[in-house]
C-alpha cells in the first residue's frame, strides 16, 4: 500500500522527475546517506543536485550538513576527475533556527513550495524552464505512479544505450587496418624494385613538394618483422576497443586522421627524417581510449588513471629514451586522436557541447599543422 502522500513528498517528486528527466541527471548510489538524493550530471554548470528531505532544526545541524556535504564531493571530485564541483542543496524541511550557509561552491535553497524556487536568481536563470515542467495533471498516488514510471523508463533506455555501447562486436575495420599493414610489408619484401617504401615513407622535403599522400601512407609501412608485429597487436588490442566504442565509420575516421596528423607534426620537429610505421595512428587510437575513459569515467571508476594514463606515459618515456623512435609522430597522433574524438563523439553520443568544443580544438590544430609546414617549415 501506497501511503498518503505530503506536499513535501509531492514537491520532491517533481523536483526529482525534473531533473532526472528533462534534465539528464543520475542518481548517485551513496553508502551511509538518508532521507536525501543525490543528483548527477557532469555536463552541467551544476554537476550535482542535492534534494534533502530530512529536518533540520537548528544551524549546528546545518554546519553539520555542510561539512558533510563538502566530504561527499571532495570524494566524487576525485573518483570524476573534475577539478570544480558545483552543488546545489535543495533543503525541504528547515526549522526556524536553521539558517542557510554558503560554501564554496555550494548553493543552499530552502523550497517549501514551487514559489520558493523563483526566489534564488542563480537557480531560476540556469534552469529557467522549471516552473512549466514541474505542472502536472496527476496528484497522490497517480503522480508517484507517474514519476516511477518516466523514471523507470528513462533507466531502461540508459542502460539498452549502455548495453549498444559495450556489447562486444567483430572488429572488421581493425582486422582489415591489420590485414592492409601486413600485406604493404610482404608486398615490399616481394617487389623490391616497385620502390613501394620509398614513394610511401613519410619524408618532410617530399611532402612539402606536393606528395602529400605521405602523410597517410607512411603509417602502412614497416622496417621489420618485429616492428611489424609490436604494431599490429597494439592495433588488434587497442583498436578493438575503439572500434567498440565509436562505432566503424567513426573509428576508421579516427584512425586516418590521427595518421595524418602525426606525419604533420613529426615532419615539423623532424624536418629532414624519414620515418614509417603505424605507431602514430595506434597513438591517436588511444587518445580517443583517453576520451572515452574521461566521458565514461563514472562507469570506469580508477581505470582512466590506473591503466590508459600509465600507458600513454610510458610510451611516450620509452619513445624519448630509445633511439629511432618518432615520438614526435606519437605526440601527434595522441593529440589528434583525442581531439577528433571529442569532436564525432562515441556511436551512442548524443552530448553537443563536447562536439562543439572538441571541433574547434580540431579546426584550431590542423590549422596550426598546416601553418608550420607551409609558412614555417622550410
Amino acid at each position: 500500500m501506497i501511503e498518503e502522500i505530503n506536499e513535501k513528498d509531492t514537491l520532491l517528486m517533481k523536483l526529482l522527475h525534473y531533473f532526472m528527466i528533462k534534465k539528464n541527471y543520475k542518481p548517485i548510489i551513496l553508502q551511509g546517506i538518508q532521507d536525501e538524493i543525490w543528483l548527477e550530471n557532469l555536463q552541467s554548470d551544476y554537476k550535482i543536485i542535492r534534494l534533502v528531505s530530512h529536518y533540520i532544526h537548528n544551524d549546528e545541524q546545518m554546519q553539520f550538513d555542510i561539512i558533510k556535504t563538502k566530504k561527499i564531493v571532495k570524494t566524487i571530485k576525485k573518483k570524476t576527475f573534475n577539478f570544480s564541483m558545483p552543488t546545489i542543496s535543495i533543503y525541504l524541511d528547515l526549522g526556524e533556527n536553521a539558517h542557510l550557509q554558503e560554501a564554496k561552491n555550494i548553493y543552499p535553497m530552502q523550497v517549501e513550495d514551487e514559489e520558493d524556487l523563483k526566489k534564488y536568481d542563480f537557480f531560476v536563470n540556469y534552469f529557467d524552464d522549471i516552473t512549466n515542467n514541474l505542472e502536472f495533471t496527476e496528484e497522490g498516488v497517480e503522480l508517484f505512479l507517474k514519476v516511477s514510471s518516466d523514471i523507470n523508463e528513462k533507466s531502461r533506455k540508459e542502460q539498452v544505450k549502455l548495453n549498444r555501447l559495450f556489447n562486444k562486436n567483430v572488429p572488421i575495420i581493425t582486422y582489415i587496418l591489420i590485414g592492409t599493414n601486413i600485406l604493404m610489408f610482404f608486398l615490399d619484401l616481394l617487389f623490391p624494385d616497385a620502390f613501394l617504401l620509398e614513394r610511401g615513407l613519410t619524408y618532410g622535403p617530399y611532402i612539402r613538394d606536393g606528395e602529400i599522400w605521405r602523410l597517410l601512407t607512411g603509417e602502412f609501412f614497416h622496417g621489420s618483422i618485429l616492428h611489424l608485429l609490436v604494431n599490429m597487436y597494439s592495433l588488434y588490442v587497442i583498436g578493438s576497443q575503439v572500434e567498440n566504442f565509436f562505432g566503424k565509420a567513426k573509428y576508421l575516421l579516427i584512425y586516418i586522421f590521427s595518421a595524418v596528423t602525426a606525419s604533420a607534426l613529426s615532419i615539423i620537429l623532424n624536418i629532414n627524417t624519414a620515418s614509417i610505421g603505424a605507431s602514430g595512428a595506434i597513438f591517436g587510437l588511444t587518445g580517443a581510449l583517453l576520451y572515452f575513459g574521461y566521458y565514461y569515467r563514472v562507469y570506469f571508476g580508477n581505470a582512466l588513471i590506473s591503466q590508459i594514463v600509465p600507458i600513454i606515459i610510458i610510451n611516450l618515456i620509452f619513445g624519448f629514451t630509445i633511439p629511432g623512435i618518432d615520438n614526435y609522430a606519437h605526440i601527434g597522433g595522441l593529440i589528434g586522436g583525442l581531439l577528433l574524438a571529442m569532436a564525432i563523439g562515441m556511436k551512442t553520443d548524443e552530448e553537443s557541447h563536447n562536439r562543439l568544443h572538441g571541433t574547434i580544438l580540431t579546426v584550431l590544430y590542423v590549422a596550426f599543422l598546416i601553418f608550420m609546414n607551409v609558412f614555417v617549415i622550410k
